[in-house]
């Protein structure tokens, strides 16, 4: 399956996605982007609705069934889940090469500087 069409995945597309590992609906998908993100990341709703809807017509999540009739419910696909596994080891390979060339220390402040 040719899935580098999708890739690079913006942070925002990862944390949704990282967030359907397990189904939700679209405000708590708001609140585990925040959370995974340590509160860097914040989705307003209409840019996630908006999201929900390309990664479906992409099909990397899909809706499910819920007792919940007032909201929709979704979780990743196997699709979807392959694409953030490639976009991860991607970005593995970013952080391997750039602490080869660029090694970060450390500060005792709990900050980071070039050695």
């Amino acid at each position: 399956m040719e899935l580098n069409k999708y890739l690079p995945l913006t942070e925002t597309t990862y944390y949704i996605l990282l967030s359907l590992l397990e189904p939700a609906h679209g405000y708590i998908m708001m609140q585990k982007v925040e959370e995974l993100s340590n509160q860097k990341v914040k989705i307003a709703a209409g840019t996630m609705y908006g999201a929900i809807e390309n990664l479906l017509k992409q099909k990397l999540i899909t809706a499910v069934k819920s007792t919940d009739k007032r909201r929709k419910t979704y979780v990743i696909t196997e699709k979807g889940r392959e694409v953030l596994r490639q976009d991860c080891e991607r970005m593995k390979h970013i952080v391997q090469i750039t602490e080869k060339f660029l090694p970060l220390e450390i500060t005792r402040d709990g900050g980071m500087e070039n050695v």
